[in-house]
């Protein structure tokens, strides 16, 4: 769930899906592989997830941040509703309802 949190806050910085680039971008910034990391977790300990780059290295990530070792509380709570079946796009509304945080897909 992580990873595909990850993978999407990427298309929304890129502006593009995977494969799909505008033909009228300006910029040359695409994706560029994906980096091994591991967090700490409180319910399940050592997690290893792979997180996805940019070219020019301007991505910050939001869910797991760089250099963060450890999954906060937003993290598990992700991981939880996810966990208990709902969508991607539930749990993007979710968090807007409840807590007036805009998440992306």
């Amino acid at each position: 769930m992580l990873e595909t949190a990850l993978s999407e806050e990427l298309t929304e910085h890129l502006g593009h899906k995977k494969h799909r680039p505008d033909r009228d971008r300006t910029s040359g910034n695409v994706r560029n592989g994906k980096r091994p990391k591991t967090v700490l977790t409180e319910a399940t300990g050592e997690v290893t997830i792979e997180v996805p780059r940019d070219r020019d290295g301007s991505f910050e990530p939001q869910i797991v941040k760089k250099r963060q070792r450890r999954l906060n509380g937003v993290a598990e709570v992700v991981l939880s509703l996810y966990a208990n079946g709902l969508t991607t796009g539930e749990i993007s509304a979710h968090f807007a309802q409840i807590y007036g945080a805009s998440v992306s897909k």
